[in-house]
């Protein structure tokens, strides 16, 4: 007899009255025997049993797991089968046990003082993944499947949970009528109004919609998400190299995506256009939101009557690595808290267009409200350029020339 059934011997006899298969009583001592089944080590249990006079036989329906391991061949086929209709490199396969039953092992394990027994969930999901490794031929990973099929062993059902895609690259936004990601209506919330004519959205298309539903399309998934390094206004334009973005595609049925020609079928657009796509993983959204670089924008500015190209150009001079104090601008202050920011701008450089028309090209901290540095915003930006200039500046139109990013995202 071996040692370990010699130490349970109580517990294996009363566990032996309850009307258990092989497995259900073997796997109450899942912990202990190594190098064998449950239904092997249930078969020992029964076997040393007997020599100590006890009888202990195997019943026709087990009383625990209601015989659920009699369908392992079936929910293995099927799990395959789920799998096998998306694209992944590796899997792993769970299950989900009737709650009633799971409910009668936890109140067994308490009732016999199992201490080393092994969850039927577990034994479930490994005997099945042994069944089924052969069918689907692509390697098992634990720690971060690409897909993920939950049996659920009361229906026979197949749940699958199939990992996000993501897509690093940079965006530039050449129309001053889109936003970056998609805006719900204001009305409605996304359900459909007449404000939005039905569509749920305050605007017709964006940068992530632009290359999202592409992307959709390619992959089969469900939905798309865009994470930016920041965000430009609306009406701000997004030059130079373009904003750094990772692309997240929700449960995509095909992983390997062509990426050139993502790009290609994305940039048939007018209103924004894509570069250096590749494939990420989960981590760079976290990253590229959490990096804040410096910017370098270029604005239009106009002023109310005539303006001395020297006194600009001094004015610009006089803005160089200095902090400023922003309180929340009126434009935003209905969706973000009323607070005075700190920020820095690194310097700021003028090019006269005429009497009345000036470009600034300048470089500031990230976060740094631009066209408030610019117009002052009554009072809500100091030090700012208006006041410095004394004259009333507004900006006509704001590029973002730059994202001064110096960390590669992977």
């Amino acid at each position: 007899m071996d040692d370990w059934v010699l130490e349970n011997l109580s517990i294996a006899e009363a566990a032996s009255r309850k009307g258990l298969c092989d497995r259900c009583l073997g796997r109450l001592f899942g912990k202990l025997g190594t190098g064998m089944t449950n239904d092997q080590r249930g078969r020992i249990i029964r076997e040393s049993l007997t020599l100590n006079g006890i009888s202990s036989s195997a019943p026709d329906i087990c009383g625990l797991c209601d015989d659920v391991f009699d369908s392992l061949d079936i929910f293995a086929d099927a799990a395959a089968a789920s799998i096998l209709s998306v694209e992944s490199d590796n899997f792993l396969i769970g299950s989900r046990v009737d709650p009633e039953i799971a409910a009668k092992e936890k109140a067994l394990w308490e009732e016999l003082g199992a201490e080393n027994a092994e969850p039927l969930k577990t034994e479930l999901n490994r005997e099945i993944g042994k069944l089924a490794l052969p069918k689907i031929h692509r390697a098992v990973e634990f720690k971060n499947p690409q897909v993920v099929a939950c049996v659920d062993t009361q229906f026979a059902d197949v749940t699958l949970d199939v990992a996000p895609i993501f897509i690093y690259g940079r965006y530039n936004k050449l129309s001053r009528e889109i936003p970056q990601t998609i805006w719900p209506c204001r009305v409605c919330k996304g359900k459909g109004c007449q404000r939005c004519k039905g569509v749920g959205k305050m605007y017709n298309t964006s940068v992530q919609e632009i290359i999202g539903d592409i992307a959709i399309d390619m992959s089969g998934g469900k939905e798309h998400f865009l994470h930016g390094m920041g965000r430009e206004d609306i009406d701000a334009l997004m030059l130079g190299t373009g904003r750094p973005f990772v692309l997240e595609i929700s449960s995509p049925r095909i992983r390997d995506i062509n990426l050139d020609d993502l790009e290609k079928r994305s940039n048939g657009s007018d209103l924004a256009k894509f570069n250096s796509l590749r494939f990420t993983t989960r981590d760079a959204v976290q990253r590229t939101k959490d990096l804040a670089p410096t910017k370098t924008y270029k604005v239009r500015v106009k002023v109310n009557g005539k303006v001395n190209k020297e006194r600009v150009n001094e004015v610009a001079q006089s803005f160089r690595n200095l902090c400023i104090d922003q309180r929340t601008p009126a434009r935003v202050e209905h969706r973000r808290a009323d607070l005075v920011r700190k920020r820095e701008v690194l310097w700021v450089e003028a090019d006269w267009i005429d009497e009345g028309t000036f470009d600034l090209t300048l470089e500031t901290e990230s976060g740094t409200y631009v066209k408030e540095f610019v117009s002052g915003d009554d009072g809500r930006s100091r030090p700012n350029f208006s006041e410095a200039l004394g004259m009333q500046c507004r900006v006509e139109t704001l590029d973002v020339l730059a994202i001064n990013d110096h960390e590669v995202i992977r």
